[in-house]
């Protein structure tokens, strides 16, 4: 009689022992699980939420290329607000850049965040990118290669400005400005 006594307790033992790791394992009335699943969830909230801003119209930081008044007008900038610039030497449309070396610790180049570069409507140019030495993308404008210049500390400095005659700011559309009479 004992051991038919036992049997139930057993089988009662070995339930209670399978819906305990049952509910250790995914149970919602596990505090912890419910922790971790909601934490996970509001992190993958946050992450898509901030790959989606990135997708959305354009707004100030999200930008590759933005415009900003200076004072040499209207000027294509990166969306910090930095100025970017053109070097005359280098040629429309030949997927490369002339400035190498020593030039690119002066001129750093301007790259794009992304796959595609994302633009403010009032850059009117054609934006595109280059394979830059370093496997980054260069950003184009117009088929010419973007660059800022060290001495440039905050969003609105224009120093590169005409540096040895070679390096110049770039009106929203695209074209060189040589000149603050150009860009009006």
């Amino acid at each position: 009689m004992n051991r038919l006594h036992n049997r139930p307790s057993a089988a009662l033992a070995l339930l209670a022992l399978v819906a305990s790791a049952a509910l250790a394992g995914c149970g919602p009335e596990e505090p912890e699980s419910t922790a971790t699943a909601t934490t996970t969830a509001t992190a993958t909230a946050t992450e898509t939420s901030t790959e989606t801003s990135t997708v959305s119209p354009p707004a100030s930081e999200s930008v590759d290329l933005k415009t900003a008044d200076s004072s040499l007008g209207e000027i294509v900038v990166d969306g910090k607000g930095m100025t970017l610039y053109y070097y005359t030497k280098d040629v429309k449309d030949s997927g490369k850049s002339a400035c190498t070396g020593d030039c690119l610790e002066a001129w750093p180049i301007a790259v794009a965040a992304g796959n595609q570069p994302a633009v403010d409507p009032s850059v009117t140019g054609t934006v595109g990118t280059i394979d830059s030495p370093d496997g980054q993308k260069q950003l184009t404008l117009n088929g010419m290669p973007l660059y800022y210049y060290v001495k440039d500390k905050a969003p609105g400095d224009v120093l590169g400005q005409d540096v040895n005659e070679v390096w110049y700011v770039v009106a929203p559309d695209g074209e060189m400005i040589e000149h603050a009479s150009e860009s009006k």
